[in-house]
């Protein structure tokens, strides 16, 4: 497998694809036929292109990007009479309520993020302080209290209808990632054999997250417990840098070690990604043809394209015979 560059977001019946300084939105309207809409981004800062810096933008970029490509695609497939009369009459005030409540709901996110996967895990693993002297063991109860609460917090949300179709959709946009990246002609049939798993996937990232988190909290020895919260949060870019580097090289290499490594948020995507079908592999190539020309890096990269998927790309059922459970290897 090569690395192209490219990366994506499911959203609601549809799929965003990046690619350097754009991005596509392909949505699944209710007539059945694909919208598709490319936006351009703002450079990067030079500044923001360093290692660990570019980790920390780009986790920034990626929140703002998939919160605006969500709240796009909402409005395909749910807009009301009344929502499209507003939009029609007055979208310049439709517009500037759209990005307040797109700013509104990126805070309450964030906050929330913040309460339930930091300091709920910090503050429920003092509760072992009466019993464990060592603050190295509490970090690591504090790490493991956290990687329960992302399992089940993932768990429970792919109960309800909507967010398994968003499931079936991220799966969709792995498997047209996976087959470009083997050399593949990007078709339905062959991103339907390809792996629904993806070791740069956004799911990987928060399993690292956590992992490194764990190393960094470690190092913060105040007493007190408000600080050492507060240090906490203050460390999230650097740890999101830190993270973006680790998933950058896992990306672009298939070192076992590096594999190793990746393997847990490889399982993790067992939960996050499901097996779509056809019509959402269709979304999934409309969005990566209108960013990415994936036949001319293919010819660059490959050379001539093989007719059958190599057995690292398929399985059964689309399952990556790379992945822990199959091979042992990782």
């Amino acid at each position: 497998m090569k690395y192209s560059g490219i990366g994506g977001q499911a959203v609601m019946e549809g799929i965003m694809m990046r690619n350097r300084d754009a991005y596509s939105l392909s949505v699944r309207l209710g007539d059945g036929s694909i919208h598709t809409d490319v936006t351009k981004v703002k450079a990067t800062p030079v500044f923001f292109k360093l290692p660990f810096f570019r980790g920390m933008y780009s986790f920034v970029e990626s929140l703002i990007v998939g919160m605006k490509t969500l709240f796009q695609s909402s409005d395909y497939i749910e807009d009301d009479e009344e929502t499209k009369k507003k939009r029609e009459e007055n979208p310049e005030k439709v517009k500037k309520e759209e990005k307040a409540q797109m700013a509104g709901t990126l805070v309450i996110s964030f906050a929330l993020a913040l309460l339930i996967f930091l300091a709920l895990p910090f503050y429920l693993s003092k509760l072992f302080d009466k019993v464990i002297a060592s603050e190295t063991v509490i970090v690591l109860i504090e790490g493991l209290i956290r990687v329960v609460i992302l399992i089940a917090y993932m768990a429970l949300i792919a109960r309800m209808e909507d967010i398994k179709r968003v499931y079936m959709y991220h799966g969709a946009e792995h498997k047209c990632i996976n087959c470009v990246e083997h050399g593949l002609p990007l078709t339905v049939e062959n991103a339907r054999k390809s792996t629904r798993f993806h070791k740069r996937c956004g799911t990987s990232f928060l399993f690292i997250v956590v992992f490194i988190s764990v190393f960094v909290f470690a190092f913060i020895r105040v007493d007190s417990r408000p600080l050492q919260l507060l240090l906490r949060i203050a460390l999230m870019p650097v740890i999101a840098g830190i993270s973006y580097e680790f998933l950058r090289l896992g990306g672009r290499s298939d070192n076992a070690v590096i594999n190793c490594l990746a393997a847990p948020g490889l399982w993790l995507q067992r939960i996050t990604t499901k097996e779509p079908d056809d019509s959402m592999l269709e979304v999934g190539i409309a969005s990566v043809n209108a960013v990415f020309d994936w036949a001319a890096w293919q010819k660059e990269t490959f050379g001539a394209q093989p007719e059958e998927p190599p057995a690292a790309a398929v399985g059964e059922e689309g399952v990556d015979h790379t992945d822990p459970e199959e091979r042992g290897q990782l």
